[in-house]
């Protein structure tokens, strides 16, 4: 079985007959030998190969170019070359897969735009290699955050007919032709069915039965906006914890936020240097930054006497029944507070029917936690347990009770209170890597306009 260049290069002694694969990245020749540069996306240094012009394989140097796959067996020795421990002094070459001239990826800069554009190629450059692999640790660790405290996972539904945010931005799942669509009970589930906004409705029942449960999946939102943060395909972790309030959930999404800054710092197997290097100078100061400081919290009422008062010409307006927006988010965190920041507390009139109502019938139990350089990361809120309020927000939001009869039966049976919150995973990502379009954090964008692959 073929050795991972990252354990190679860790290696503590010599070895003999290793067997490593990969793609090439360079190659120089001499009279004699040839240097190959050797990446299998394992990690982000390349494994260097000596192969000398008499072993098997070699009459396939001149086909060997960037971008060719080949197989290598040898032996593990010192490097004599400064920056590297070691070097591979192969004792046979095979070549799997010729990579011909016009291979995109030839050793020269490259945009972010060009990159997006041959998405599939994209990950075999250092950056975007860097950045998938800590897409993929950063998945393990919310799922050990979450198991680590007794959590339990539920895989909620991708196809729903409920509308969790009831803004009405969801993509129709038909199996019928234009000329039927708008007989709903010819459709595949007799009625209509949509791309979920959210599993958070469908996790609240589990809670109510398995007290703490999270959800780690896909969430889709039919939003025409064609911006840096926006995608129409985008992954959501959405706990959910019975018996819990306003004050017990900011203190869970705080702990997330911080375990997983901890976790990029401690466990990020060098890619941090990268993108400090291509993408944010700053990244590793911002993140300890995070991780080293308490979390502020504040009214939302509060939050916009500040920046009412901040003296600031922002671009959209900041007034008592308005949303904060990203550059008042980053005021308050960067400018004003320095360091992180949670907002509770909001005006009923600007958040979903879930939320609980206060006891000033004017607020709900909402809150959104704020990071330096990106601004909200986190929302969510104590979902609203009484069965009365809860007949008096559909009302309010023109929704039918009916459509939600399942929901309402956690009122009816034993209801309890409960809070949960939603984290988009590429925020998160975008926030840990310093990258700065959410394009760049995932595999496969789909965005407006845009559905390749």
């Amino acid at each position: 079985m073929r050795s991972l260049i990252k354990h190679v290069l860790r290696s503590s002694e010599p070895a003999a007959d290793l067997h490593v694969a990969g793609w090439v990245r360079t190659r120089r020749d001499s009279k004699s030998f040839s240097f190959l540069e050797l990446n299998d996306g394992s990690c982000l240094g390349n494994l260097q190969i000596i192969a000398d012009t008499n072993i098997p394989g070699y009459e396939s140097i001149p086909k060997i170019h960037t971008g060719a796959s080949i197989v290598v067996r040898g032996h593990l020795v010192h490097s004599p070359a400064p920056g590297q421990q070691w070097e591979l002094q192969a004792s046979s070459l095979e070549l799997i897969g010729e990579a011909p001239e016009d291979y995109p990826l030839q050793k020269k800069g490259h945009s972010s735009e060009f990159l997006r554009s041959i998405a599939h190629l994209r990950p075999r450059t250092n950056l975007y290699g860097a950045v998938f692999r800590t897409r993929s640790r950063m998945a393990f660790a919310i799922h050990r955050f979450f198991q680590e405290r007794d959590f339990i996972c539920v895989h909620t539904p991708i196809i729903t007919s409920s509308d969790c945010e009831g803004a009405g931005e969801m993509f129709r799942v038909t199996t019928l032709s234009d000329d039927k669509i708008s007989r709903d009970a010819e459709d595949f589930f007799g009625k209509r069915a949509f791309l979920t906004v959210s599993g958070q409705l469908e996790a609240e029942t589990f809670a109510c039965a398995l007290s703490n449960v999270y959800t780690f999946g896909p969430t889709f939102r039919a939003e025409n906006s064609n911006t840096s943060r926006h995608a129409a395909e985008f992954w959501m972790i959405e706990p959910e914890v019975a018996f819990c309030d306003l004050e017990g959930n900011m203190d869970l999404a705080e702990s997330l936020v911080k375990f997983l800054v901890n976790e990029m710092l401690e466990n990020n197997e060098g890619d941090l240097a990268i993108f400090e290097k291509f993408v944010d100078k700053g990244l590793r100061e911002r993140l300890e930054f995070v991780a080293s400081r308490p979390f502020e919290r504040i009214s939302h009422s509060r939050a916009v006497a500040l920046l009412m008062t901040s003296g600031v010409e922002f671009t959209y307006p900041v007034g008592p029944g308005l949303n904060l927006q990203s550059e008042h988010e980053r005021w308050l965190t960067e400018e004003h507070f320095k360091k992180p920041v949670t907002v509770f507390n909001y005006p009923k009139e600007i958040k979903p029917f879930y939320m609980r109502l206060n006891d000033d019938g004017l607020t709900v139990t909402a809150m959104d936690v704020l990071v330096p350089g990106i601004g909200e990361i986190i929302g969510g809120s104590q979902r609203e347990e009484r069965l009365d309020v809860l007949m008096e927000n559909f009302a309010k939001h023109g929704l039918d009770p009916a459509a939600y009869s399942w929901y309402v039966d956690l009122r009816k049976y034993g209801s309890v209170p409960h809070a949960g919150f939603g984290l988009g995973f590429e925020r998160l990502l975008m926030f840990v890597t310093g990258m700065t379009n959410i394009r760049d954090v995932i595999p496969f964008a789909r965005t407006p306009g845009h559905c390749e692959f």
